[in-house]
């Protein structure tokens, strides 16, 4: 794509229509509302639409019908330029010293002797991202470190999650609810992945993390909100199950060693595209 450098600097420096974007490229691949955006950033209709029009004109963001309702979308072909554009330019292909930790795939670091570690998170840190910790380490945990946590994280786990889990034969006795403040600051541990499996904690605007692990959004609805008869609630806990389970085995198919960190990361979004079936 042919961008104007100028023209997309001067569309992020403004705060509001950044974060727009930011939280379109946390949210990414979905596709979101404009109300979604609007409740999410505490933004006017009219002044959203404003936001949204600058945003696609310099072309970061897409826009696609569905029904009556308008869909928005990061284009990451646009951020990949102009990140492109600063290395190459700016930088004068200097990668070391203005893109340090980007360069390489997580199978790429320096110390190789070790498992890759893996963060899941959501808000509650009660049922979906145990789920998906519990799968990971069941599925490979001589490969991955897997861990989970909530940006705010209940007293416990959600009884209906554990028993599940423990039909399926899941140890859950190691299992607890965490924050992310565990996974951040002076002597986290190194991430290689995080994965958020919320949209509530993917909305949320948190740092960087340490080291620019691979990330991705797998959201999936809440089972903890289900409501109906006691069997329809107990059938939104299987199929937020299924869904990571059917998610976390093409993750662990995945071969690390052998991909970059730019097609990994296409990896691990066409994931979040998996049809939601339950297990």
């Amino acid at each position: 794509m042919e961008i104007e450098p100028a023209s997309l600097f001067a569309t992020l420096g403004h705060s509001q229509r950044l974060a727009i974007f930011r939280l379109l490229m946390r949210r990414y691949p979905d596709r979101l509302a404009a109300g979604e955006i609007a409740q999410v950033l505490d933004l006017r209709a009219s002044t959203l639409s404003v936001y949204l029009s600058a945003l696609r004109e310099a072309g970061l963001i897409r826009q696609q019908r569905q029904g009556t309702s308008l869909l928005y979308s990061a284009d990451v072909e646009a951020a990949g330029d102009l990140l492109t554009y600063v290395l190459a330019d700016c930088c004068r292909n200097r990668p070391a010293q203005c893109l340090p930790g980007l360069l390489h795939a997580p199978g790429e670091h320096p110390v190789t002797n070790r498992k890759y570690r893996v963060l899941f998170i959501c808000t509650g840190n009660s049922a979906r991202s145990i789920f998906a910790e519990t799968l990971l380490r069941d599925l490979a945990g001589d490969r991955f470190e897997a861990c989970s946590a909530g940006t705010q994280p209940r007293s416990e786990l959600n009884p209906q999650a554990v028993a599940l889990l423990e039909a399926k034969g899941h140890d859950v006795s190691g299992l607890r609810a965490k924050h992310v403040s565990e996974f951040q600051g002076e002597g986290a541990p190194v991430l290689d992945f995080v994965f958020t499996v919320c949209d509530r904690a993917a909305n949320e605007d948190c740092p960087p993390w340490p080291g620019q692990p691979i990330s991705a959004h797998w959201g999936q609805p809440d089972p903890v909100k289900a409501t109906g008869t006691e069997a329809e609630r107990k059938l939104a806990f299987q199929q937020a199950y299924g869904a990571l389970r059917n998610r976390i085995a093409l993750f662990t198919a995945l071969p690390l060693d052998s991909l970059d960190r730019l097609s990994l990361q296409a990896r691990v979004d066409e994931i979040a595209h998996l049809k939601e079936e339950s297990a």
